[in-house]
């Protein structure tokens, strides 16, 4: 292994060693160095306390100091290499993190010793260290022989371990989609056991774990061991309500298997860095995710053993945003998800009959700067397995594409507004500001978006048509 990667790791040992402390890398860094992979955040953990390695640490990040974590016995620091990149460490005292049974956060203890510090942290992958300076290899609990295994274990007892910190679970299964591994059985165990103790995990925590599962390069494995270890009947109910009992004559599909599809299909839809949606996309893996959370809530079965969904575009919408919040979502990724799964069956109309320009304007008009993730969206839920419908599907699709891209040559389809504002709208019709102009307002959209661009001469004769068909008790 070629641990030079890491210069800074080196000199910094030497630094914490000429003062008389032990310095490790540990965790995710030594475990990528394992797998190959390469990493410009170091973690490491010593015997001193903050008060004693800060004045070494503030003296080695040159290019940046933070203290934030200091009540958790963590400082950092950054350095910046010759060819402009940089490398940023955090150091941590020897520690035991641990929750109150009824407490969200954790308290903190500081330990007095490496191995007791790696005996307390998540899994056995994340249990190995490297002495610096001298590179000598820590791996009390046979964490390299998981890693070769692809296995995901406690270095304790698994129920010791997610008493300690319940948040470990979802870390688990954040992990299998991460690394691909699998869980212990005896891990897993122990995780459907104990789901209920991640109550007492601040949603904020949760939602950062649940974001870098989705946010991973294996997102589907993830979601998966998510509600086999029962964690997503208590984090994300709505995600485990779509294994719907399938009706004896399988007239609907199993909608959780056609999620997780979706899910992957919306994950090689996305583009390269430079193009409209750039990898990894939160919102639309977040949408592939609920699209259908509303289809539990209005499946009916009709006569003739039909299955439907009415509305659950509708219903989904309002649940997602529900749901996202009581998650601490940003309110624009709630905002956004929600109108993803709002508007993700308006295109299957187009398959049927080509809609008009008008129509056309609408969806972009109305899909507004979620055009390309909508669009992506709906090629995702497109999973049937027949052939033919699958073709006249996409071909629809890239019809209509075709046709926004010929629309916005002509004019810019996102910035169309009515012919008329409002300002002028009251000079015409001699109106004060109030419910009248916004509804003059709001016809004038409509006209604009069924027949483009018009002369001015025209949009105030349209007006004026418009106001005079309003009963008189509307009318000035």
């Amino acid at each position: 292994m070629d641990f030079e990667v890491w210069p800074e790791a080196i000199e910094l040992g030497r630094l914490f060693a000429q003062e008389g402390y032990e310095l490790a890398l540990v965790g995710g860094p030594v475990r990528d160095l394992l797998l190959g992979r390469h990493s410009h955040d170091l973690d490491f953990c010593t015997s001193a306390t903050p008060e004693q390695f800060e004045p070494i640490l503030r003296k080695y990040g040159k290019d940046g100091f933070w203290d934030m974590g200091r009540k958790f016995g963590t400082l950092g620091a950054l350095r910046r290499r010759a060819d402009g990149t940089e490398v940023q460490m955090e150091v941590t005292t020897y520690r035991s993190d641990k929750y109150d049974p009824e407490s969200r956060k954790p308290e903190v203890a500081y330990g007095d010793s490496l191995e007791g510090d790696l005996s307390r942290r998540d899994f056995t992958v994340n249990a190995m260290a490297l002495r610096v300076p001298d590179l000598q290899f820590v791996d009390p609990f046979g964490g390299a022989n998981d890693l070769n295994k692809k296995v995901l274990r406690t270095p304790v007892d698994p129920r010791q371990s997610f008493d300690d910190d319940p948040l470990r679970m979802m870390r688990a299964v954040r992990f299998v989609a991460q690394l691909g591994f699998h869980i212990a059985p005896e891990t897993a165990e122990a995780m459907t056991d104990m789901v209920d103790r991640i109550n007492i995990v601040s949603a904020e925590r949760v939602r950062d774990e649940l974001t870098k599962l989705l946010l991973s390069d294996r997102p589907r494995l993830g979601l998966e061991a998510f509600v086999e270890s029962g964690l997503a009947d208590i984090v994300f109910p709505e995600i485990p309500a779509l294994q719907l009992e399938i009706d004896e004559h399988h007239r609907h599909k199993d909608v959780f298997e056609h999620t997780m599809i979706v899910v992957d299909r919306a994950v090689a839809l996305e583009t390269g860095p430079d193009g409209p949606v750039p990898a990894p996309d939160l919102t639309l893996r977040l949408a592939a995710l609920v699209h259908d959370i509303g289809k539990p809530k209005t499946r009916k079965f009709e006569p003739g053993g039909k299955v439907s969904f009415h509305h659950h575009d509708a219903v989904g919408a309002k649940l997602t945003r529900k749901r996202l919040r009581a998650l601490r979502f940003d309110h624009h990724i709630v905002d956004d998800v929600s109108e993803l799964v709002n508007l993700h069956l308006r295109f299957h109309g187009y398959v049927d009959e080509p809609w008009s320009d008008s129509a056309v304007r609408r969806y972009v008009k109305d899909a507004g700067h979620l055009y390309e993730r909508l669009n992506r969206l709906t090629r995702a839920d497109a999973t049937t397995q027949n052939k033919r419908k699958a073709r006249m599907f996409e071909h629809a699709m890239d019809e209509m594409e075709e046709r926004v891209r010929q629309l916005k040559q002509q004019e810019d389809i996102d910035a169309i507004r009515p012919d008329l504002n409002g300002d002028e709208i009251m000079a015409e019709l001699g109106l004060e500001p109030g419910r009248l102009v916004g509804m003059a307002r709001k016809h004038m959209l409509e006209y604009r978006l069924d027949n483009g661009p018009v002369d001015h001469e025209v949009a105030v004769e349209e007006l004026h048509r418009w106001y005079n068909t309003l009963p008189k008790d509307l009318q000035k």
